[in-house]
């Protein structure tokens, strides 16, 4: 079944963030919002349906006074999650959930967490993060003009190839892979011996339909709402990088609210990461088992796990002074 939904590339507008709507209030005096809410997934993903309950849940609460228009797909920002958080920064719009791997395009810093192979489980990082990750994370994104409203979950990014089973580093020679645009993951395929590339998401599943690359990395959610299994081959299980995503607001806009506004918003980002992170683990078993319909999937045991890991120390080496001494402690699990 085709889940995969084409991205609509729409030209960069300014959006405006002021109240609206009427006389900006409502009989009580209080302000009414419209906002946008952008996520770089497509409508079937879980994060757009935590965006969703997000935006019932602010309308509610809010008695009507908040609106939130959901944007999938990175429509605001032609499909450029970069130039979307971006658009945060600066107040073009007022929410969006994108993972910690977008932010570090513009901050070296925000890579910490996908260290790779960082953490075991979910178990594991879930833990760092309620520990120390989470407090640091809001503290860094506020340096940039972010309120993070707390982590949703895109998941462990796995790999998928179009010809070639990959279960050993020497599997990845010469293979043309896209990753995200950051420095860290070009590093970590690089020291794999493959040849690593960066390219909008909105481009990878026509690349690897005409063959410009041979492979891409990304968690299970990813790989199925875009349906990836559909131009791929081969599916390598390896659990190598954690990928938390940053609900994140335009951190002006949120302090110009009022307390209660403020707690509104807190108390609906809650509960969507909880549903978000809920859903997104629940069902990647049901889409690994879709998705090996179609794919020929391998799970590396912990042995081969280990070669890879290995060949990771460079990369580390490498990333360490730019997490920073005080993030990189952090996000070290518990």
């Amino acid at each position: 079944m085709k889940r995969f939904a084409p991205l609509a590339l729409l030209p960069l507008t300014t959006l405006a963030l002021s109240a609206c709507g009427g006389d900006g209030g409502d009989d009580d005096g209080e302000e009414s919002y419209t906002w946008d809410f952008t996520v770089t997934t497509s409508e079937n993903s879980t994060w757009y349906e935590a965006a969703e309950l997000f935006a019932d849940r602010l309308n509610e609460d809010s008695d009507g006074r908040m609106e939130i228009n959901i944007h999938a797909n990175e429509q605001l920002s032609g499909g450029d999650p970069a130039t979307g958080v971006e658009q945060l920064m600066n107040g073009d719009k007022a929410f969006s959930y994108n993972s910690t791997i977008i932010y570090d395009g513009l901050d070296s810093r925000f890579s910490a967490i996908n260290a790779p192979f960082l953490y075991s489980d979910y178990e594991e990082a879930e833990a760092t993060i309620e520990a120390s990750a989470g407090d640091a994370y809001a503290e860094l994104s506020r340096e940039i003009g972010v309120e993070m409203l707390g982590f949703g979950e895109s998941g462990f990014r796995q790999l998928t190839t179009t010809d070639t089973a990959v279960t050993t580093p020497e599997d990845l020679q010469n293979l043309v892979v896209r990753v995200p645009g950051s420095s860290l993951f070009l590093n970590i395929f690089n020291e794999l011996g493959a040849d690593p590339t960066t390219m909008n998401f909105a481009e990878v599943y026509t690349s690897l339909e005409t063959g410009t690359i041979d492979g891409q990395e990304n968690p299970y959610d990813v790989i199925y709402s875009s349906g990836l299994d559909e131009v791929q081959g081969h599916l390598t299980v390896w659990n190598y990088v954690y990928d938390p995503l940053i609900l994140g607001m335009n951190a002006d806009l949120y302090e110009s609210l009022s307390e209660d506004d403020q707690q509104i918003i807190q108390d609906a980002a809650a509960e969507a990461n909880a549903h978000q992170i809920e859903q997104n683990r629940a069902r990647e078993e049901e889409q690994l088992a879709e998705l090996s319909e179609d794919m020929e999937v391998v799970e590396l045991s912990e042995d081969q796990v280990e070669e890879f890991r290995e060949a990771m120390e460079p990369v580390y080496d490498t990333h360490e002074d730019d997490w920073t001494e005080d993030l990189f402690e952090a996000v070290q699990p518990e």
